[in-house]
């Protein structure tokens, strides 16, 4: 093509995607055409007590989480800390008898009473914490 030549307009292609394309879908949606489960559904009837599909929650069953049961808190000055030896005594924000929180992840799940069985300390869940997310 000469400079003198105008230049020929290439046609335009319709920005609508033809019927015959396929149009782009949810994650959700592609997982299922995929053959895969859905795990959102899933996990939320298991939470809910509703049996489902055992094979995509079978698959988190393995995975480790970190669970901290919490006796009680207390704030201290340094002094006080620097000042602690063996045979100190430090006192709690709790009550014996008191229930004990129970943590998964860092995130308050469950209440209980400390027992003691064949020498060793442990928590019976006495009440699990509802949902605080917000």
């Amino acid at each position: 093509m000469s400079p003198e030549e105008p230049k020929k307009d290439k046609p335009v292609q319709s920005a609508e995607p033809s019927a015959a394309e396929p149009k782009p879908s949810s994650p959700a949606a592609e997982s299922q055409a995929a053959g895969l489960p859905d795990l959102a559904k899933e996990l939320a009837a298991a939470q809910a007590g509703k049996p489902a599909a055992a094979t995509s929650v079978d698959l988190l069953q393995d995975v480790e989480l970190d669970v901290k049961i919490e006796l009680g808190r207390t704030r201290m000055l340094v002094e006080d800390v620097l000042r602690l030896g063996e045979g100190s005594i430090v006192e709690i924000d709790k009550l014996a008898g008191d229930p004990v929180d129970i943590y998964v992840n860092e995130r308050l799940v469950a209440r209980g009473e400390v027992l003691v069985l064949n020498d060793n300390f442990c928590v019976r869940v006495s009440q699990i914490v509802a949902d605080q997310t917000p």
